[in-house]
Parts: structure tokens; sequence; C-alpha cells
């Protein structure tokens, strides 16, 4: 006999979703209050607020000091955008995709930039490509943490320092919640409405000098429209890197993101973001281990995401239904809990396999995750005693 009697305690805070995230605890929208609101962002006081959140961007990530920073259009999809357009065609590159993400740059590589020296090396979700099958002779573009996947790289020790070709990685659902080793990236690009819970529309593009040096040297074939553009006769345009936008930003969300900042110093930056994210995902994986229906997505545990945490159902019983019922009932137990309000967003991306996804950044209470995994287990009972009866 199953128990569906409904848990007694429930989450203070429903918000999992993985983009745009939870807000910061304690967030008010009284914490916008010094926006820059009406004014110019080449104003004084918009230029010294883009400034501060390139500064504290550097100082919480530990970004080197001859590293640029800007903060450009269109969230984290534009600034890989802005690197794939203005940087690749100068050597070969390897595209490394195991998840839709990474598998949306391979489409753009190779059906709108139609580069013709381009290596795909892919892997199923889930899992990781062979790392060693990389030629870092080549540019190199890849996801550090899988969003739709939940899987990531367990480090950067795959890539060699003395490389010749760029490092692109798109870090924006590890940004904040994974240690980054800069020393082997080339660009790294994020949004703040991940890990910090900021809200969308902005992306941050990190250069390395060596990328630097490509921008400077390197013209591609193609026209680049002026969004994407980052130097003038040759030069690096430097005021991108300290706060001189491209286009006009909302400095409501400029507001917001340093709101997310400071509190990130108040858990004790960097090293406290991680710690919150391992805490948070650290719960669901002990209910896997105790609960044989959920299983991780990523099969290894050195891969296992800390952020977009992505499960699948093993219950014989739901295993043994065709592809579109799994689905279905994966859907079913999403819509149960949004309708509990104990559970927000958390069903799996479109193109991943069926399932849940849970997200355990930074802004989520470990409490609130605890309170959740009952509910995990009350809304799977109550949908396959509803499949047997439907048998």
């Amino acid at each position: 006999m199953t128990d569906t009697t409904k848990p007694d305690v429930r989450p203070a805070n429903p918000r999992f979703s993985s983009g745009p995230c939870a807000k910061r605890p304690g967030w008010t929208p009284e914490a916008l209050s010094d926006a820059a609101v009406g004014r110019s962002h080449r104003a004084k006081i918009g230029k010294s607020k883009l400034k501060a959140a390139i500064d504290n961007t550097r100082e919480i990530l530990g970004v080197p000091d001859d590293y640029r920073i800007g903060i450009v259009p269109a969230s984290d999809t534009g600034a890989v955008e802005m690197a794939l357009w203005s940087l690749l065609g100068a050597r070969g590159v390897d595209m490394v995709a195991w998840e839709s993400f990474g598998a949306g740059w391979v489409t753009d590589v190779v059906k709108q930039l139609k580069l013709e020296d381009a290596r795909t090396i892919k892997a199923p979700y889930g899992q990781l490509p062979d790392l060693s099958s990389i030629d870092f002779d080549r540019d190199v573009v890849f996801t550090w943490n899988g969003t739709t996947s939940g899987v990531r790289v367990p480090n950067a020790d795959f890539i060699p320092a003395d490389r010749e070709g760029l490092t692109i990685c798109d870090a924006t659902s590890a940004a904040f919640a994974q240690r980054l080793d800069f020393s082997k990236l080339d660009v790294v690009t994020f949004s703040w409405q991940k890990v910090l819970g900021g809200e969308g529309g902005h992306g941050v593009l990190i250069l390395s000098p060596r990328a630097v040096e490509r921008l400077e040297s390197y013209t591609p074939a193609w026209p680049l429209p002026k969004i994407f553009r980052m130097t003038k006769g040759g030069k690096l345009i430097e005021g991108i890197f300290v706060g001189e936008t491209i286009n006009t930003p909302s400095m409501l969300c400029v507001e917001d993101y340093l709101d997310a900042l400071n509190w990130a110093e108040t858990v004790g930056g960097l090293d406290g973001l991680v710690a919150r994210a391992d805490a948070n995902a650290q719960v669901i994986f002990d209910y896997c281990d105790a609960n044989a229906w959920l299983a991780n997505l990523a099969e290894k545990a050195e891969t296992r995401s800390n952020t977009s945490v992505c499960l699948t159902i093993k219950d014989p019983a739901v295993t043994a239904l065709e592809a579109d019922a799994q689905a279905a009932f994966a859907k079913a137990i999403v819509s149960r809990l949004d309708k509990e309000g104990v559970a927000l967003d958390i069903g799996a991306y479109r193109d991943a396999p069926a399932g849940l996804r849970i997200w355990c950044g930074a802004t989520v209470e470990t409490s609130d995750l605890k309170a959740l995994m009952p509910w995990l287990g009350w809304a799977f009972e109550a949908e396959k005693a509803a499949l047997s009866k439907a048998a």
C-alpha cells in the first residue's frame, strides 16, 4: 500500500526554476530603491554603477586583473554569440556538446557561420564526451555546466596550459557556484539571472589577453552587426569593459545585480556561494540514494551539477511505458506540485529526457529543498496510483 498523505511542511519559497532563478533570500523590491532610473547609463551615476558591477564581479569570481569584463545585451546567449561571431574562423574549431545549449552553439557555427573546419564532439544526455579527443591546437567551444542535462566538467585539467587555440566557455549555470579556472579559459560567458537570481536580459563576457589579441589581429570573413562589434580600427573598444555598454542596459537590472553581489559577499563570497550550492544539491543526491524511483541524469558522481540538478524516473512501472507516456507521467508530477504551490517550474527542459530539473544554486535555501523532498515522493506515489487505476 502506498502513502499518498500530503507532507506537513511546505517549502517557504517554492521557486526552483533554472532561470530566471530564485531571488536571494530576503529580497524585496525595496532593494532597487537606489537604482539610477530615469538617468542616462552614460551619465556619471550610470557608468559608476556599471563599473561597480564589473569590479565586484571580478572580486568575487577571482577574475585575473588582465582579463576584461563587459556587460553585454541578450543574456548569456548574446555573450556567447558575440564571442563566436567575433573570434571564430581564424583556425579550426572543436565544438563540444552534451546537451541542448551546447548543441545550439554547434548549429550556429556549422549552419550560420558555415565554418568548414568545425569538428563536433558529442555525448548523449547524462554523459560527458571524451574530453581527451579535443584538439587544443584548434579553438574549442564548450559549456562548463550543462544546464539542461545537469552534467558538468569536474575541473579544467583536460585543458592544456600551452594550448594554441582559444577556449570559449559558456559558464552561465556554473559562474558563482562552481570554481572556474580562468588560466585555462580565454572567453567566459554567463548571465546574472542564474546563480545570483538577477533579472534577465543582460550577459557578462570575460576575455583573456589571448582573446583580446585575437580580436585585434583577426577580422572575420563575415559582416558583424553593431551589437557584436568589440573593436574599432583594429583596437579593442576598451569602454565596453569599464561600463560603457554597447546598447542601453536596464539600470533596474544593474541595481538588482549589485544587490545580489553585495549579498554574495555577506555569505562568504565565492567560497560561501559554492558551499551553499553544494549543500543544496546534496539534499537531492541523498534523496535519490534513498529512493530508487528517482535518479540523477548525470551518470557519474564527479560530473553531477550542483545547480541545475536533472533527474529521471526509474520506477519499473514508469520505465515500461512508451516514451510519450513517460514524459506525460513526469509532467503530471510537475503539474501536481505546481498546483500545490510547493515547487514551481521544475519540469525537464523541453529537449531533454523526461524527468525533473530542480535548481540548487546559492539563492535557494537548503531548508526549502529538504521540505520539498517528501513532496516529490507524495506526487510520485499519487501519480503511480492513478497510473495503476487507469490500467
